[in-house]
């Protein structure tokens, strides 16, 4: 029995990471009606280390040593500082929730070219085929829509999120893979803390409304997110056999939160945009396939 359920648990996590790394965007939005996005995330990130240390308290794992805090420092700063920090200004910066998946939507693309040089992984013909199908598929749903606000430093944003989450997730696979990911866990929410609280204190005036609106979308963001769906994303690096396979996941979130974004603030969904949905599912199933052509 408990290996059927660990079957089904391997099977269905893929889906659930999706869906929760979706929600990310969504929450976020919320949350900067009421704070800057370097101070909020500064203020997660708080909640984040003292949820992240309960654990640590009660499972007791094996610390890493000061080359692995080293290591797990510097991948926190990728993934997490970077990549949120950069996402969170983009939609400060006026870019609808679902554009904000757009840009960070283009990492399995990245992720696989680095991935073969780096990581010594072969990306096969049929990958690369589903690749270019899920890089197609993106620009479908989320084309014509609109790109007001300050797009420029929005966009600079995304694109160094982008950046960010490929290099952290490479970088974790290749470097963290063996630390306990409740310690790693917690240097990494340590280090990107004290990240973000400088960035507050240097660019933010620190100012936050605590409605009820804010503190539910933060607890969402600090639970679900930081501690739920990075942990989800960390187990299907270290059981995955491919970075590409991985990052391919990244597909179905723009997918994912544009059906959110319409539900939720009206942006807009047709059927080109459906089209584009199909077309990164099977570019997931393409990447995902391990027959060699």
């Amino acid at each position: 029995m408990n290996r059927d359920f660990e079957d089904f648990a391997a099977r269905a996590a893929p889906a659930i990471f999706v869906v929760l790394w979706s929600t990310g965007f969504i929450a976020t939005k919320y949350v900067l009606y009421d704070a800057d996005p370097l101070t909020y995330l500064a203020i997660r990130m708080t909640v984040v280390v003292g949820l992240m240390a309960v654990i640590v308290a009660i499972g007791r794992p094996r610390w890493p040593d000061r080359i692995g805090i080293a290591h797990s420092a510097v991948a926190g700063i990728l993934v997490h500082g970077f990549y949120l920090g950069g996402t969170a200004i983009a939609i400060a910066h006026s870019i609808p929730a679902g554009l904000s998946a757009l840009i960070p939507g283009l990492q399995p693309i990245l992720t696989s070219t680095l991935a073969n040089r780096w990581l010594g992984e072969r990306v096969t013909p049929l990958q690369w085929t589903g690749l270019l199908l899920g890089l197609a598929g993106v620009v479908l749903i989320l084309h014509n829509r609109p790109m007001s606000g300050e797009a420029g430093w929005g966009w600079l944003a995304s694109g160094v999120s982008l950046v960010s989450i490929t290099l952290g997730t490479l970088y974790q696979k290749r470097y963290c893979g063996q630390i306990d990911w409740r310690a790693g866990n917690l240097v990494q929410y340590i280090a990107v803390t004290a990240f973000f609280a400088t960035g507050a204190w240097l660019f933010e005036d620190n100012a936050v409304h605590w409605t009820g609106e804010f503190v539910l979308a933060l607890a969402w963001l600090a639970v679900v997110l930081s501690i739920g769906s990075i942990g989800l994303l960390y187990w299907l690096i270290r059981r995955r056999s491919a970075a590409t396979s991985v990052a391919s996941l990244f597909y179905l979130v723009p997918a994912v939160t544009a059906i959110m974004a319409y539900v939720l603030f009206g942006e807009r969904l047709d059927t080109v945009a459906i089209a584009g949905m199909v077309a990164c599912a099977a570019a997931v199933f393409l990447v995902n396939r391990r027959g060699r052509l």
